[in-house]
């Protein structure tokens, strides 16, 4: 049974606008538990075969089934680029049917998935799989992405940041990155979500998110941990003229075996230091092509 939430509220820091949730009852929650692994097929969260599967969050951040959980494949040890294309399509088609039917609830304005991989970020299950949450306000960094104006995607790109271009998107290093080989992907054309994309384009992402991931496993080595999470419209539809489908890929390396570690000025000043020139680091993860 998913663990009551009704706690679990926004609070606003009133020194730096910072939006925090508390959730205690995650304290709790298994850390990379001892026998069978839950995710695996005949686990207690996947007690049938799957392909891809989702269910709610036994220890969520948000209430009322707005934190599920999404498996990516019953094989314990495939992360995305051992994946093969069908199997990534899976894995995107379900990320959208599931931000279709949660952006449709009332208390539902933002619907965010995002991955953590890695014991090194905080995973506490190695099982590959990612995350969902449904926030009932539009998250601050979100917000300011949509706020900034025309449609910074659509604008004529810095080719020497360019990685890829594949099956409709291209992943490319940010112009000032917060971490060392991030890559934004996005769709050549301005989509505003993973339902609007259509099937194709997905069938796309997912091929393209096999791609990235597997450069950055060859440049930063194998299994190298990484963050994932995607920037849509907002639920609710309406008109959102900065609203370009993309992903953040933030590998949390700096060198193969180095950790890229945050630290006093970046969680104090709120400035991010990046060891690696972008334009290197995009260079370098051409060059890693599969």
């Amino acid at each position: 049974m998913v663990r009551p939430v009704s706690d679990a509220e926004l609070r606003i820091d009133p020194l730096t606008g910072a939006h925090v949730v508390v959730t205690p009852w995650r304290q709790q929650r298994p850390n990379l538990p001892a026998g069978q692994c839950p995710f695996c097929p005949g686990g207690l969260e996947a007690p049938g075969p799957y392909d891809v599967r989702h269910f709610a969050n036994r220890w969520p951040a948000l209430p009322d089934g707005r934190h599920e959980v999404v498996l990516h494949s019953p094989d314990h040890d495939a992360s995305f680029p051992d994946l093969d294309e069908d199997q990534a399509a899976r894995v995107v088609e379900l990320w959208s049917a599931r931000t279709a039917v949660l952006g449709e609830r009332d208390d539902v304005a933002y619907v965010f998935v995002f991955e953590n991989r890695g014991r090194a970020i905080g995973a506490t299950i190695d099982h590959p799989h990612s995350q969902i949450m449904a926030f009932g306000t539009i998250p601050p960094i979100a917000e300011a992405e949509l706020s900034a104006g025309p449609c910074t995607f659509c604008a004529e790109g810095d080719d020497d940041l360019l990685v890829i271009r594949h099956r409709g998107w291209q992943a490319a290093v940010p112009w000032a990155p917060s971490w060392p080989y991030e890559l934004l992907i996005s769709p050549l054309g301005h989509v505003a979500d993973l339902p609007a994309a259509g099937q194709e384009l997905r069938t796309g992402l997912g091929a393209m998110l096999v791609d990235a991931l597997t450069r950055v496993q060859r440049l930063l080595g194998p299994d190298a941990p990484y963050m994932l999470w995607t920037h849509q419209r907002p639920a609710g539809g309406g008109e959102w003229p900065a609203a370009h489908l993309h992903l953040h890929l933030a590998p949390a390396l700096r060198a193969p075996g180095v950790r890229r570690h945050l630290a006093a000025a970046e969680f104090g000043a709120g400035i991010f230091f990046d060891p690696v020139d972008p334009r290197q680091a995009a260079a370098r993860l051409r060059s890693a092509a599969p």
